[in-house]
């Protein structure tokens, strides 16, 4: 049901010419991109930030037991969403996970993303038939939501693979969800980034040429 209404012009922003919109536009685009600049800062920090050893821990889904190294998929980096357990199942979680977009864009900067929940797989796999979504889902055990404090709740992990090795790299829950779902909005979370050679980061991270290799998601 909508609940869109009628709002009264005297309560909306003032009308003006063309001439002073297009000035209040150069002022606005100024401040973006101040904000542009700082989010490429923020993301060029998280490229450097510690990271701790993580693991190991075991996951139910659709090819039944898997480890955490199972869940990369051979990929060097890993996203982990976790979907909150609740039994009336989590909106704002649902809401997540419906944006999230052709994860052949991630694939191709060797990132893998995952969606795990202490909801039991028996539950959880036929809620996701229900929902028709065909992301990698697992349910996981308390071990894995005690370590990466979701117990309670829903957040973002960050891995990254080195061998057999699994490190965890980064964290964020709340708010700082509410910005994710494109594939920039994602990989600017990871330790390696988009590996665009724009970017600020430590020598002998990988970086292409940016543009170069975007795809069709079925030309990769």
């Amino acid at each position: 049901m909508s609940t869109t209404g009628t709002t009264s012009t005297s309560t909306l922003p003032d009308i003006v010419s063309p001439a002073e919109w297009a000035a209040a536009r150069a002022d606005l685009l100024a401040a973006e991109k101040d904000m542009t600049r700082a989010r490429d800062a923020l993301a060029a920090r998280r490229r450097r930030q510690p990271m701790v050893e993580f693991g190991p821990f075991t996951f139910t889904g659709e090819a039944g037991e898997q480890t955490l190294l199972d869940v990369f998929e051979g990929r060097r980096q890993l996203i982990v969403y976790h979907f909150m357990h609740d039994p009336n199942w989590c909106s704002g979680c649902a809401l997540f996970t419906d944006q999230v977009s052709n994860l052949a864009h991630l694939h191709a900067r060797d990132t893998s993303l995952a969606i795990v929940s202490l909801t039991p797989w028996s539950d959880l796999e036929p809620f996701r038939r229900r929902m028709g979504w065909t992301l990698p889902f697992f349910s996981c055990g308390p071990d894995f939501a005690d370590a990466t404090g979701t117990p309670e709740g829903f957040g973002l992990s960050v891995f990254l693979r080195e061998g057999d090795r699994v490190f965890r790299t980064y964290f964020t829950a709340g708010r700082g969800v509410e910005q994710l779902g494109s594939v920039w909005s994602f990989l600017d979370l990871t330790p390696l980034g988009r590996q665009e050679q724009w970017e600020d980061s430590p020598a002998g991270y990988p970086q292409t040429a940016p543009y170069q290799w975007w795809r069709l998601h079925d030309e990769y």
